[in-house]
């Protein structure tokens, strides 16, 4: 199978501490904005056990919804990017896992299958998974009544490039960067931050997902733009960031440098650095000390108040 049903579907899934129901929503169902159509472009998903597991080329973009039962819901909802350099999509360690980890604490997880950055299928690459962040957010707020969702607890995780992305949806959620069709706000109320790519600084930035986002040869004014370290003010949504110092993909720095920038505003934000974990662990079950970000995580939203 290689496209994903975009019609309303439901699935029983069990957790250990309650039962949840996923469905998905089309992000874009009046039209994609900056398209280009390209029927040689074809969009590949990998489906296991009846769940997407990675993406690749993705031209359908939507959300994976995942609702705590309504008795055990914290009112909560996290909107949660999956890694993959900007060429894929980590969509089963990133994503299915996350969702699950985050209903079991009875918050929503729904899942963003964004688009990967193509000139191919994009007026503006850099800006395509941006214009689908912001509209996730929106689409969750506009349905945070039926979802049994505070429009006022809604957050972003990220992981790895799909870091990247949440924290320029932290930084970049007023940027008019499609026809928005009403006031709905795009800004998350929190970031959690996984293994992020923050800075295009070639220094120390993450060369594969900044050349598949701004180009080979890109102006310093847009990387600029995209190194989120760079951008951040004092509307910033609070975070709470994790990363592992012998970290060889994405260097720690990232995660530092936002940091710093978040302290100098003022914005109150909690970073763990471990001494090992590598890169790309998702939840980290079963391994070192980074398996503890998970639980460290939730204690910070709740003393947060999220």
């Amino acid at each position: 199978m290689k496209t994903i049903i975009t019609l309303l579907f439901l699935i029983i899934t069990i957790s250990p501490v309650a039962i949840s129901q996923s469905f998905t929503v089309k992000l874009w169902p009046e039209g994609v904005p900056g398209e280009i159509i390209d029927e040689t472009y074809i969009e590949n998903v990998t489906i296991s056990d009846e769940r997407i597991t990675r993406c690749e080329r993705v031209k359908t973009t939507d959300l994976t919804v995942f609702l705590p039962p309504r008795e055990k819901s914290a009112g909560t909802a996290v909107l949660i990017c999956p890694g993959g350099g900007y060429a894929a999509l980590a969509f089963d360690h990133e994503g299915n896992a996350i969702a699950r980890w985050l209903n079991d604490n009875g918050i929503a997880g729904i899942i963003l299958k964004y688009r990967l950055p193509s000139d191919r299928i994009m007026q503006d690459k850099s800006v395509g998974p941006l214009q689908d962040a912001q509209e996730a957010m929106r689409i969750i707020r506009r349905n945070a009544k039926e979802w049994n969702i505070d429009p006022a607890k809604i957050g972003v995780i990220g992981f790895s490039a799909g870091g990247h992305l949440a924290s320029t949806l932290s930084t970049h959620f007023a940027d008019k960067v499609y026809d928005v069709k009403d006031k709905t706000s795009a800004r998350p109320d929190f970031s959690l931050l996984i293994y992020p790519v923050i800075s295009f600084d070639t220094t120390f930035t993450h060369m594969g997902s900044r050349n598949n986002l701004i180009g080979m040869n890109p102006g310093e004014s847009l990387v600029i733009r995209f190194s989120n370290d760079l951008q951040i003010t004092e509307e910033t949504p609070p975070a709470f960031l994790v990363h592992s110092a012998d970290d060889r993909a994405v260097p720690v720095l990232n995660t530092i440098s936002y940091f710093n920038g978040l302290q100098k505003q003022g914005i109150n934000s909690e970073m763990h650095v471990f001494q090992k974990g590598g890169h790309g662990y998702g939840l980290a079950t079963g391994r070192g000390t980074e398996s503890l970000w998970p639980e460290l995580c939730i204690n910070w939203l709740k003393s947060n108040g999220y």
